[in-house]
This record gives C-alpha cells, sequence and structure tokens, in this order.
C-alpha cells in the first residue's frame, strides 16, 4: 500500500457528514475504506444507522493473542469557504513537502498511516499473531450521534478487547509527537431570553421595559468571577488534581507561554484557578459564549429594544466532572438570575464525559492496569523515540473526542491516542494539510508498535 498514492485517492471523496448533498461523497469514502480493509485481510460489516453507516472490520485468530481496536473516522468537515483555498478542497494536491485537502489530516491522513502500516507488516508476517477490530465511523465532525446505539449493539464484543488505538489528537511540530493522555468533556447549550412581542421604539418605550440584551449579558457577566473562574455552585466538583508527572511532562514542551500568546495573537492571557496558559487549555475546565446576539445587526444604527436575545454556551470539562450535573447546574445558575422582566428558556444540547488515562509507571497508575495497554504504551513510545528522534510527551489535550470516553464506559477500553497533525495543519479551516515526511515516519512508527504487540 502507497500511503501517498492511497491517502490522495482517499481525499477526493467529498465526505462532509453535516450536508445531505454530499451523501455521493460520504459512500464513496466508505466503500473506499471498506476496500482497503478487504485488502487487508479484515471481515467488514457495514452497521447500518440513522445517518451515515459505521464500518465494523474484524481481522482475528487466537483468542489468546492480544487484541486492539482502532478507532477513525471517514467523515471530514465542511470545506467553506471554498475561495479561500489555494487548490480545490478535494484535489489534493502536494506542495512543499505537505499533502493539501480537506480531510488529509483530519483524521484520513492518519488513518491511512494505520492502514498502510499494518499492510507492511502483513506483507512480512501474514499469520500475524495479533488480533485486530477496526470501528470507523462516519459522524464524528457532527458529535457521532450513532455511536451510543452501536455500543448497544456492539459493547460486548469490543469489550473482549485489550486497548484502543486512536490517532485523532495533536502534537506541537513535526519533530514532537505527544500521546495524549486525556480529553476534555463537552457540555453545551443555548440560552433565549423573551421580552416584549415584538422589538420596540427604543424612544417610546426605553426605561418602561427590560431590555433582554442587557437582562442576557448581565446574566453572562454573572457567570464568571473577576478572576476568571466560573461562577456557578458545584461547577469545579470532581476536577482531578495536576499531578507532578504532568507538570514534568509540560515543562518539555516546545512551546512557551510567549509563543503560545504570540500565536496567537492577543495582547495577554487570562487563565483562572492559578493555571498557566499551557496548563489551563489541558487541566481546566472553562465556561464559554460561543455566540451571542439579538436585535438589530445591520450597517447604522437602529434605534430598537431587541424582543429576544440569545447566547450560546459550552463547558470543556476535565476528568472526573459529571457532565449532567454540570449542565444542571448552569442551567440552575442562569435560571436564577434571569430577572423578572424577560423569561428565559434553555435549550440542552450534547454532553460528553472527559477522558484520563495514566501510562504505566506513574504514581497514580492503577492498579488493575491491563498488561497488554502498558505494552502498548511502551511500545509506541519506544517506536516514536525510534522514528522521530525524540520521546513522546505524555499529555492531555484541550479539545473533546467524545467517543473516546464512551469507548471506556461502554466496552472497558482505555486509549493509546497518538497525535498526528500540528497546528499548521489548518483543521477545520482552508488549506487544511498533512506533512509527507511525519506521514512516512509515522508508518515506521506504527509498524514497529504493530509488531512489539504481536511479540515479533
Amino acid at each position: 500500500m502507497d500511503p501517498l498514492k492511497t491517502l490522495s485517492e482517499y481525499v477526493c471523496f467529498p465526505s462532509v457528514s453535516t450536508d445531505p448533498a454530499y451523501a455521493e461523497g460520504m459512500a464513496g469514502a466508505r466503500a473506499f475504506a471498506r476496500k482497503l480493509l478487504e485488502q487487508l485481510g479484515f471481515k467488514v460489516v457495514l452497521v447500518e444507522t440513522a445517518l451515515h453507516p459505521i464500518l465494523l472490520a474484524e481481522r482475528h485468530g487466537n483468542p489468546k493473542w492480544p487484541h486492539v481496536v482502532l478507532y477513525g473516522h471517514y467523515d471530514v468537515q465542511p470545506a467553506d469557504p471554498f475561495d479561500l483555498w489555494t487548490s480545490p478542497a478535494f484535489e489534493p494536491t502536494i506542495r512543499a513537502g505537505r499533502l493539501f485537502g480537506r480531510g488529509t489530516a483530519d483524521n484520513k491522513g492518519p488513518t491511512i498511516v494505520h492502514m498502510s502500516a499494518l499492510a507492511r507488516v502483513l506483507e512480512e508476517y501474514p499469520d500475524l499473531p495479533l488480533n485486530l477490530t477496526y470501528v470507523i465511523e462516519g459522524e464524528e465532525e457532527i458529535g457521532s450521534p450513532s455511536m451510543p446505539e452501536f455500543f448497544d449493539r456492539y459493547g460486548e464484543r469490543l469489550a473482549q478487547a485489550d486497548c484502543l488505538l486512536v490517532s485523532d489528537t495533536g502534537s506541537p511540530n513535526t519533530e514532537q509527537l505527544v500521546i495524549t493522555t486525556g480529553l476534555r468533556g463537552l457540555v453545551d447549550l443555548e440560552v433565549k431570553l423573551r421580552g416584549p412581542a415584538s422589538d420596540l421604539h427604543s424612544g417610546i418605550h426605553g426605561g418602561a421595559v427590560y431590555n433582554p440584551l442587557q437582562a442576557l449579558t448581565e446574566i453572562c457577566a454573572s457567570l464568571h468571577h473577576p478572576d476568571g473562574s466560573v461562577h456557578v455552585p458545584g461547577f469545579y466538583d470532581g476536577v482531578l488534581p495536576l499531578h507532578d508527572w504532568e507538570r514534568a511532562e509540560l515543562e518539555r514542551y516546545p512551546e512557551t507561554k510567549e509563543s503560545y500568546r504570540a500565536l496567537l495573537d492577543v495582547p495577554a492571557f487570562a487563565p483562572a484557578n492559578g493555571l498557566n496558559p499551557l496548563e489551563a487549555v489541558r487541566f481546566g475546565p472553562t465556561l464559554e459564549f460561543n455566540g451571542l446576539g439579538g436585535g438589530y445587526q445591520g450597517e447604522g444604527s437602529k434605534t430598537v429594544i431587541p424582543s429576544e436575545a440569545f447566547a450560546k454556551i459550552t463547558c470543556r470539562l476535565v476528568a472526573a466532572q459529571d457532565p449532567e450535573k454540570i449542565q444542571d447546574a448552569v442551567i440552575a445558575a442562569i435560571e436564577s438570575r434571569c430577572p423578572e422582566g424577560v423569561t428565559c428558556s434553555i435549550r440542552r444540547g450534547g454532553i460528553a464525559s472527559a477522558y484520563c488515562v495514566v501510562p504505566p509507571g506513574r504514581e497514580n497508575t492503577p492498579q488493575d492496569q491491563s498488561p497488554v495497554l502498558a505494552r502498548a504504551f511502551e511500545a509506541t513510545e519506544n517506536a516514536i523515540t525510534n522514528h522521530f528522534g525524540k520521546a513522546p510527551l505524555f499529555l492531555r489535550e484541550g479539545g473533546s473526542i467524545p467517543v473516546i470516553a464512551d469507548f471506556k464506559e461502554r466496552a472497558g477500553l482505555d486509549a493509546v491516542m497518538v497525535g498526528l497533525f500540528t497546528p499548521v495543519d489548518n483543521l477545520h479551516a482552508p488549506d487544511e494539510s498533512f506533512d509527507l515526511a511525519l506521514m512516512e515516519r509515522a508508518v515506521n512508527t506504527f509498524t514497529e508498535v504493530f509488531k512489539s504487540l504481536a511479540g515479533i
């Protein structure tokens, strides 16, 4: 399997899961991934869902062999705005040692890395003593809504495995890889405040009614203390401490606070609870306003008191916060702070648990950790060191992949997550790309990992 050729073919399928107009691209990407798995000797089942089918592929032998589940997704983010792409989003193009195209880094490139490595190993060892299961879904970019039903049907079957292998996380650059040990959870909600039945003339009625925009901004301002910490009772319940080994790993991180500030182009940082910025994005929970609106949005002025105002809010959570309790607590705080002059309605959005795993040998490593998981961590650390020239960092990440916590909760599987995309890859943005030198080294890395897990 030629990694570059295979990835280029895969990226040509516009597999945008959120837009029904891309149904043909979704089907094409799914069929392409299925063909690759079948060529590797997997028995593939197409699991139908209400939206986009899931590929469940198995290559099993002796039940006593180690059993690894590999997870990925064949869907991608929309490519809009198309005019900001240097080359067409679904016509993969090589420039300056990178392959450009939507999905190259998230997540088609890492998927092809795993498959290419496995192809090399199987060519040398056709009877590889390793049980392998692939789960490749088509809804990760829209929150994996079909995965709960999938776990209802196949959770017990997946629970027979020993660990999960994932590459859907990031690293700081192509020289320093990260083995991700934690992902933040997520709580989503939308607040709507209603005042008068319609927009009012601010001269005729101003001073008599409570402006919904004013009420909304007062409520939003009340959700944080002046130091930036969240002002919601019980919000920090369950927050895990930052361990000494995690601080030591972060000290090896190649980015400084100043380089991070320059990258984001902000005048200053505002982390809460005594964390520095690099700690805050990995180890601290947040409450963020993602959208705020109401009233006139056009050019110039329009002197109205708006009828409605809204705020879109998400919280990023760390283990072991309970997302349902956090959602309830934030809603209760908003409702209790809503003035009588407006009415409040709140849409409960999706929730996802945070995930955290401790590599072997740390002071808080669980005593009952799977020996195969420990082997997987060790094999991956050694392989990355051998092929990238530097030992990987073990760090929690600020983003969320809800399905990883589901694998733990529904199938008991902990994950070894290797970051194969970097900040310059432009995930979810125009000119997404994947570094080809990193891709080749990553294929060599996972070739060694598969051999190590098989005891070869």
